[in-house]
């Protein structure tokens, strides 16, 4: 067997976009680093809401396509060329938000079979060795069903993985501290009559908001900033981005944050206070 990296990281999304937003400043850190990051996404996208006027003709398996080219862009930008969609491209669809008819689809991810579709996520954990995962939380961050079913199949991927052979590590969910948010939300607030915004979200609208206790790790990706920029713009039907602000199809202004947050919810903290390194604690060597 081919000889792995020292530092194997992976990270599973719902949908193109979503690894950007949350990660992109962690994702270029790591590989610039020489760690191997590997990117799974659970769905194309094809029920995203498009913000460019000149691209709202795009739907279905077309902004699917679509969404799959602004990817690649991404991770272009981030220096991570190993990134797949989990079952092969268009397995399982765009769930829709919640409660929406577009949730009983057959076909959508929110439909699959937790064990089918943790198995595809199993080949991918037995081939890459990850010591970290990253994934959402119970909730999803924000209750949408492809952010909560990447939940379930991640969390049930790792204890399939275990049983066959390979015990990840650690696994951190995305989080972001309050006293952190409500600092940017209020910077915000001050510089938003000079944005192309006409209002801000709440703090309470972000994904994965969290009272400061429970974060565990803090990632200081401030030198890839323009790293997470460029792959956040590559997603042009998702986001429209300004300087260190940002909207979804909401038109709502909100931050973009360099600094990434974590919580290990399984494995062993580092000791001492927050941890600076997803991988600190482990001993990383190469494997083959």
């Amino acid at each position: 067997m081919t000889e792995l990296p020292a530092r194997r990281l992976l990270l599973v999304h719902a949908h193109p976009d979503d690894e950007s937003i949350n990660n992109g400043a962690t994702m270029a850190r790591y590989r610039a680093e020489g760690a191997r990051v590997t990117l799974v996404t659970c769905t194309l996208g094809e029920r995203g809401e498009v913000i460019p006027p000149e691209l709202r003709h795009l739907t279905g398996p077309a902004l699917g396509a679509y969404r799959l080219r602004e990817l690649t862009a991404a991770m272009a930008a981030l220096g991570v060329d190993d990134f797949r969609q989990l079952g092969g491209a268009g397995r399982y669809s765009d769930s829709g938000m919640m409660g929406l008819p577009d949730n009983d689809d057959p076909d959508c991810f929110w439909q699959a079979d937790l064990d089918e579709a943790a198995a595809h996520l199993v080949e991918v954990i037995l081939e890459v060795r990850p010591q970290v995962v990253v994934t959402y939380d119970p909730d999803g961050g924000y209750g949408h069903p492809d952010h909560i079913q990447a939940h379930r199949v991640t969390t049930r991927a790792v204890e399939l993985a275990a049983a066959a052979g390979w015990e990840v590590p650690k696994v951190y969910w995305n989080r972001a501290p309050r006293t952190v948010v409500e600092a940017a939300f209020a910077r915000l607030e001050r510089e938003l009559p000079e944005l192309p915004f006409d209002a801000a979200a709440r703090v309470d609208d972000l994904p994965g908001v969290v009272g400061d206790e429970l974060v565990t790790t803090e990632i200081d990706g401030t030198a890839h900033a323009r790293d997470k920029a460029a792959a956040m713009g590559a997603h042009a039907t998702q986001l429209k981005l300004t300087g260190a602000y940002f909207a979804l199809s909401n038109a709502l202004a909100q931050p973009l944050f360099t600094t990434e947050y974590y919580q290990l919810v399984r494995g062993e903290r580092a000791p001492g206070g927050r941890e600076s390194d997803l991988f600190a604690g482990l001993a990383t060597e190469g494997t083959r």
